[in-house]
């Protein structure tokens, strides 16, 4: 066996580099890299490791592995994240980072991609594997478990996590994290931590693990017994619902569900990651479910008989903290590539498959027993969503007030934009506005990371989902302007949070379009602290009254978001306040697109109303309220708090059916 005498960092280099993912849809091969690069900051730990790997393949082998220069550790893997899935998880980005603080400020990344099921590579850094120096700069020391370092921070948050020790380990580590890199059903963060001694030690590296390694996305078929299960559960529902989640998109399984819908005439609503699975005007899509959706979703769902979850992990919002399904004899079936997720909610018939593959299958059934859903259902699904499409129209309609809601800039955003153009946003009340009122009609048009709800991913995020859509344009043939315009919105409490990525656009002339809504206060949790009788406690960017220590009463902090873009090099529009702020907006979101790729990041800045909140969903969602509380306002939110708790449902049985004392 030939073999090749490298450092363990230039051999995790050259052995990233020849990753290959392959994707099978349809007959179709699709083959792209799986690492195609690399973002970092270097400092202790991996400077003379992983930095010089690096450099070595820039100056010797350019294009092997690109390296993008970063300013936090944690919007790398934000980027590396976003990239992910737009990608639709075929890709993802390695992050390589310092000892001590450096590898710590990975971690909510790592937590994200996990949470959200998207592949991140992560590379931290650790202490010396020898302890020759001991203890060395930025080394945490445990008194009672010395092996302990801060690299270990990722074990609970990382789908695989390893720590190469010896050189020899490498093999396997990387290998193994591969494997978990790329298995839909398993993948999420992947650390595989190198000691900065380990990094420079020389190691005898087999020309095959060198070689190119293809990963094939594994797509499982359903079983036939479990399709029977599910057809029979399905073939006697009188209000039937389906559920979509991101994992319809991670299948490319958009047009599938579309025909399935309509050869079945089940109606679809979607979850935050699913939205963009269904065009919004579709006649039976009902929008976005549970907390921050739509009363055509919710009140469909709240009598629906059997659920069909798509790919859904059906956290909290989704199921409005499991008070949106009423029906006391509701049935889930539900398909999922994971076990975890298919499995919940007590379903009575569980699809351990590929999202794509069962839909067909699905369908052929429900033909074979001559299943279609009641034309009752229809006209309901028709009532449902003419009401819900007014409500969004009239949060659209323009006030002409100087201070604009936010729905106003979403609507006056949402009709700037092109179809094929992608929003992107995370935290606030942001989210919840866009999953209620967003019209999108490309699957990849909406990119929403909500499964975390992070602060501070949303011009991250972005930068990742800019880097995927230039390289899908030019998959494509097509020049970069031709291609999508990545609009971020943002608020400036989580601008605050983090936006030094905007230096990395910067410098790499992305053509990164923010809208950044300044209300100078946290508006998602202020309005949620106020409907929770707490009175916006917290939530205001004010000055310090010392006499009562207060931030509530104070004037306004003198914060100008746009002068502090505009001195990191980002090309601010500014709509300032006025009865035509909203036309003034469109006007600028529509000058930022015309921006020629290559020019740099733009800004859009836009003062919004604080206190102006979205159409009501007629959903709820399980914040604990005090009743020990002496204030009047949280004794009275206590009593609605009690009342929505009462509705709440376990779902544990095999059917799905109310028990006794089930309510909690």
């Amino acid at each position: 066996m030939s073999t090749r005498t490298l450092s363990v960092a230039q051999a995790t280099v050259e052995f990233l580099a020849n990753q290959w993912t392959v994707d099978v849809i349809d007959g179709e091969r699709i083959e792209v890299r799986t690492i195609p690069g690399m973002h970092g900051i270097f400092g202790h730990g991996n400077l003379a490791g992983v930095g010089q790997a690096l450099k070595q393949s820039q100056v010797k082998a350019p294009g092997l592995m690109p390296y993008f220069q970063g300013r936090n550790e944690q919007g790398l893997v934000h980027q590396a994240v976003g990239y992910a899935r737009h990608t639709r998880r075929r890709q993802t980005y390695g992050v390589t980072a310092s000892i001590g603080p450096g590898s710590t400020n990975m971690a909510t990344g790592a937590a994200l991609a996990t949470t959200n099921r998207l592949p991140a590579l992560l590379f931290p850094s650790d202490e010396f594997a020898t302890r020759a120096p001991d203890p060395v700069l930025q080394q945490l020391e445990l008194p009672h478990a010395y092996d302990v370092t801060c690299a270990d921070l990722f074990r609970p948050i990382s789908r695989y996590f390893d720590r190469v020790q010896r050189p020899e380990q490498l093999f396997s580590a990387l290998l193994n994290g591969m494997r978990v890199l790329m298995d839909p059903a398993e993948t999420g963060a992947v650390s595989i931590s190198l000691p900065q001694d380990v990094q420079a030690e020389r190691i005898e590296v087999p020309e095959e693990f060198l070689a190119r390694r293809e990963w094939r996305i594994r797509r499982p078929d359903p079983e036939k017994v479990d399709i029977a299960d599910a057809v029979e559960a399905i073939r006697s529902a009188e209000q039937p619902l389906i559920i979509a989640g991101g994992g319809v998109h991670y299948a490319f399984a958009t047009e599938k569900l579309r025909d399935f819908a309509e050869a079945t005439g089940i109606p679809v609503a979607y979850t935050q990651a699913g939205v963009g699975t269904i065009d919004w005007d579709h006649p039976l899509a009902l929008g976005a479910i549970g907390s921050t959706g739509s009363t055509a979703s919710n009140a469909y769902a709240k009598e629906a008989d059997v659920v069909i979850g798509l790919g859904t992990r059906y956290e909290d919002f989704t199921t409005a903290s499991k008070t949106v399904f009423q029906n006391p004899q509701v049935r889930f079936v539900n398909v999922n590539v994971t076990g975890l997720d298919a499995y919940k909610l007590g379903a009575s018939a569980q699809i351990v498959a590929d999202a794509g593959k069962t839909l067909p299958a699905l369908q052929k059934g429900l033909a074979s027993v001559g299943y279609r859903a009641p034309e009752a259902t229809a006209e309901l699904v028709r009532r449902e969503k003419a009401r819900w499409d007014a409500v969004v129209d009239e949060s659209f309609r323009v006030r002409n007030q100087p201070l604009p809601a936010q729905t106003e800039i979403i609507g006056a955003v949402n009709e700037a934009m092109d179809e094929q153009d992608v929003v992107i946003c995370a935290a606030g009340s942001l989210p919840g506005d866009l999953h209620k009122l967003w019209r999108v009609k490309d699957a990849y048009g909406y990119h929403v990371e909500y499964a975390f709800s992070c602060m501070g991913y949303e011009i991250a995020g972005g930068l990742g989902v800019k880097r995927a859509a230039l390289g899908e344009a030019e998959a494509a043939g097509r020049e970069p302007q031709q291609g999508r315009d990545v609009v971020v919105m943002v608020g400036d409490g989580s601008y605050l949070m983090m936006h030094t990525e905007l230096v990395t656009a910067v410098a790499e002339r992305h053509k990164l379009i923010v809208v950044l809504l300044q209300n100078h206060g946290y508006a998602s949790i202020g309005s949620l602290s106020e409907s929770l009788g707490s009175q916006r406690f917290g939530t205001k960017y004010r000055y310090l009254e010392e006499e009562s220590h207060s931030f509530e009463e104070g004037e306004t902090l003198p914060v100008d978001i746009a002068a502090n873009a505009e001195s990191l090099g980002v090309h601010v529009i500014r709509v300032e306040p006025g009865s035509d702020a909203v036309d003034r907006l469109r006007a600028a979101v529509g000058e930022a697109k015309a921006r020629p790729e290559g020019s740099g990041p733009v800004m859009v800045h836009v003062n919004s109303d604080l206190y102006l909140d979205a159409p009501d969903s007629e959903s709820w969602w399980d914040v604990p309220v005090t009743g020990t509380s002496e204030l009047e306002s949280t004794q009275t939110a206590y009593q609605t708090y009690a009342d929505h708790k009462s509705r709440q449902r376990l779902h544990v049985g095999p059917t799905g059916a109310a028990t006794e004392g089930e309510n909690a």
